[in-house]
């Protein structure tokens, strides 16, 4: 069944071919893009049944930073053959939405041989194809959005100059064997029924839901899905009906697909289904930040615009909360590089110096109220009256013989006594 899924996911993807010259390729090219794959991958290509110009797919993973190369084996079926790490990506999870919302793109992308741009500022570079048939319909924007080297990047998957040149000599190769145009494939992270219960409660989910039957189909098939858009919707291996066509933003016309292929779906789907469902306990990792729709991309695409004028703004652009607030994730400032910045710049260290000085004024006042409650203070303590130590008065003359009398008289006394008795 497999082998005739294969064949079956073959002739969809023949539908699909649309040509291109060669010159943009070949012509007036630096070295670097015709260097030759390492001897290693040519092994391993050669041990996986694949030849050195058989076609190629490419698909992104965001959220674990990888590129991965496929390429199509002698059976017609496609197997991984490089992996890359993404040097620099800018922006979070989820699709690009507008110029300048340094999102890097999700989706299902189309580069044909007028897309590889071998002199690139970038190394080496090509466009992925965005926006797309789905992406114009859903009101997107956005341009010039590669693959390419130098490791620098504002939305585009940026890798090392070495990367980009073997992943660059993949599609040169497959071009070069007569292949018309290669998928990409940009996805927010592996949809596997534990990564989609993480984000069942993003804002993206449905986005992401509508990709995985893409990505599904591929993990059965292992041949690139056919793609196409109606209702504003990816629609994938679907084959329309006599006299029926693919509109963009109209309805979907009436269709086929091979039996085959719904039927290794359904029960793909039916596993996936039960796994999901027991995905909601254990140890799951925390969600990744995602984007939170077109408000948030229209923030971050003005904050890029006032950059780009030169305006003195943060490093970083601003994000949105999840109650629907500004955050700003830094509070460092940009460079001043234009006159713009420099007035910018002026005006914040006036503002800064202002509100030091009313800082200080503020401190001297409270300092000086604080002294003056101080001194204050110690005159009123000082005026109140302190106790006295008691007198004791001295002993009258009476008082000082009545004891002296006393004893004159006790003494008389005695000698009476003593007389009588005789002795």
């Amino acid at each position: 069944m497999i082998a005739n899924i294969a064949r079956a996911g073959l002739l969809l993807a023949a539908l699909a071919v649309a040509g291109c010259s060669e010159s943009s390729v070949t012509d007036f090219v630096p070295q670097h893009a015709n260097r030759q794959l390492p001897a290693k991958i040519m092994a391993e290509m050669k041990a996986k049944g694949m030849n050195k110009s058989s076609p190629v797919l490419a698909r992104v993973f965001k959220e674990e930073g990888k590129l991965e190369v496929w390429k199509q084996k002698t059976n017609g079926r496609y197997d991984i053959v490089a992996s890359y790490d993404i040097c620099k990506m800018s922006g979070k999870l989820g699709p690009k939405f507008t110029e300048g919302d340094r999102q890097s793109p999700e989706g299902f992308y189309t580069v044909r041989p007028g897309q590889m741009n071998p002199n690139s500022s970038y190394h080496l570079a090509f466009n992925i194809g965005y926006p797309n048939a789905f992406d114009r319909a859903n009101g997107r924007t956005g341009s010039n959005l590669m693959v390419h080297g130098a490791c620098s990047s504002s939305g585009c998957f940026s890798m090392t100059d070495a990367q980009i040149e073997e992943i660059y000599a993949f599609a040169r190769d497959a071009f070069k064997g007569g292949q018309t145009e290669f998928q990409v494939q940009s996805y927010p992270f592996r949809m596997t029924a534990a990564n989609m219960a993480r984000y069942r409660n993003d804002p993206n989910y449905q986005f992401w839901a509508m990709l995985k039957e893409g990505y599904d189909h591929f993990e059965i098939t292992k041949v690139p899905p056919k793609v196409d858009v109606c209702e504003k919707r990816y629609v994938f291996n679907q084959v329309p009906e006599a006299g029926g066509t693919f509109n963009p933003t109209g309805a979907c016309p009436a269709v086929t697909q091979p039996q085959a292929l719904q039927t290794a779906y359904q029960a793909y789907k039916s596993k996936y289904d039960a796994a999901f469902a027991s995905a909601t306990g254990g140890d799951i990792p925390a969600p990744k930040p995602t984007i939170a729709g077109i408000k948030e991309a229209a923030i971050v695409s003005d904050w890029t615009k006032r950059r780009a004028r030169g305006e003195r703004v943060t490093l970083e652009p601003p994000a949105m909360a999840q109650d629907g607030s500004i955050v700003q994730t830094t509070a460092r400032m940009g460079r001043i590089d234009s006159a713009e910045g420099r007035r910018m710049a002026a005006l914040d260290a006036a503002a800064e110096a202002k509100k030091k000085a009313a800082e200080e004024k503020a401190q001297a006042i409270a300092a000086a109220k604080a002294a003056k409650l101080a001194a204050q203070q110690q005159v009123e303590i000082a005026a109140v009256p302190q106790p006295q130590p008691a007198v004791t008065e001295a002993p009258t003359q009476a008082a000082q013989a009545a004891p002296a009398e006393e004893a004159g008289a006790a003494t008389k006394l005695k000698k009476k006594l003593l007389n009588l008795f005789g002795s």
